[in-house]
């Protein structure tokens, strides 16, 4: 099976969701805190290294008090 991954696109969200982050003025360890998606997996989404889920995506998405299709608007 062949897999299925988008390096420019996970670059793009993870650009998106750092600039949000900053913008906010928040380290990565209070959207950790504030989204209860690990610190570790939040700095791998920023970097683009991995596909992350949709779960993930609405969790951070409230964490900014947006909605998914806002934090995917890039």
């Amino acid at each position: 099976m062949t897999k299925i991954r988008d390096d420019k696109y996970l670059k793009a969200l993870g650009k998106r969701i750092r600039t949000l982050r900053e913008e906010k003025k928040l380290s990565t360890y209070e959207l950790s805190y504030t989204s209860n998606v690990s610190r570790s997996q939040i700095n791998a989404i920023e970097r683009g290294q991995i596909n992350t889920t949709i779960s993930t995506l609405k969790a951070i998405a409230e964490a900014f008090e947006m909605k998914v299709n806002q934090l995917l608007d890039f």
